[in-house]
């Protein structure tokens, strides 16, 4: 694997989900497999799950790990080519990429859309270069448009407290008091239409008229308007807020309750209720349900470290080909 920037990355989902569940069993079973390895962590947007969880993992394959925060500790980098850098830009990608190549075996990357300008986010530009000019495996760390990371561990963690064959599963909008990406709605979107194609689950996703998807990511999923149509029978309940696709970036008024609570909780099959973490407490889910049986936001996000040792333990294994 030289790569892992979407589902499109991986062919088989119930062999990786059970390859990191191995892992997670097992942790430090591939520790030479790292040894005199470095990973390089580009971060230009914070995070807190994402930067341990993959940490974690990489020490337990026995790799050594290197962390820059380019926002405050980097230079400003100029992305597009064929200008003059008379302006606030520093350093050009091309270099800063090649270099960071130069120092890691494998290079991870994170960063977030402007929310202002809809093509430039979605052709992933910073992404793309960065994998062109760094010359080494390059795992997203979240970008512009897809987390895969965190949908890969929402797979894991499906797979793991599934009650059935093919459990239902929701994607539920939530209410927010900002204008937020589509890049985790849409990554969950697109690993949960693929696994419904290869038969692990039924997918459904629920939300108010303004804030579709783009098709790109939902082609396959049954899409409602109404949510507790959505959470009739549901086995497990996705809860995320974004912003609208359409409307790029914009926040439209809402009609109706979309604040997940016990009271919906009792239209499903005692579904699990994930969320990607953070999250805004009795805004986008209820403290009810985030302290509750149900919630398995914690144990999800715990799952983190399993979907990045599964990515690295194939990259490195890549490399020793």
């Amino acid at each position: 694997m030289e790569k892992f920037f979407s589902v499109a990355d991986i062919d088989n989902l119930d062999l990786v989900v059970q390859e990191a569940l191995s892992l997670k069993a097992n942790p430090y079973s591939w520790r030479e497999l790292g040894k005199n390895k470095t990973l390089g962590l580009v971060f230009l947007n914070p995070s807190l799950r994402t930067r341990l969880s993959t940490q974690k993992a990489a020490m337990s394959l026995g790799m050594d790990v290197m962390v820059i925060n380019m926002d405050k500790e980097g230079w400003a980098l100029e992305t597009k080519d064929g200008v003059i850098m008379n302006g606030t830009t520093v350093e050009h990608i091309r270099e800063a990429a090649a270099v960071m190549g130069e120092y890691c075996d494998i290079l991870g990357l994170r960063s977030f859309p402007s929310l202002k300008d809809k093509v430039a986010d979605y052709t992933e530009e910073l992404f793309n270069k960065f994998v062109k000019f760094c010359g080494v495996p390059v795992v997203s760390l979240e970008s512009a448009t897809r987390h895969p990371l965190q949908s890969l561990t929402d797979l894991i963690t499906i797979m793991e407290y599934k009650k059935m064959a093919r459990p239902k599963v929701v994607l539920a909008w939530a209410p927010h008091v900002k204008a937020l990406p589509q890049a985790v709605p849409n990554s969950f979107s697109e690993w949960m239409c693929k696994a419904q194609e290869q038969g692990l689950v039924d997918f459904t996703i629920a939300h108010p008229t303004g804030y579709e998807l783009n098709d790109e990511f939902t082609a396959g999923a049954r899409i409602v308007g109404d949510l507790d149509d959505a959470l009739t029978a549901a086995d497990f309940i996705y809860v995320k807020n974004w912003s609208s696709y359409h409307d790029y970036g914009q926040v439209h008024p809402v009609e109706g309750d979309w604040l997940m609570t016990n009271n919906k909780l009792a239209l499903t099959n005692d579904a699990k209720v994930m969320h990607c973490l953070p999250v805004r407490r009795d805004l986008e889910l209820s403290s009810e349900i985030l302290d509750g049986p149900n919630s398995l936001v914690v144990k999800e996000a715990g799952n983190r470290v399993w979907a990045a040792q599964v990515v690295l333990k194939r990259m490195l294994e890549s490399l020793k080909k």
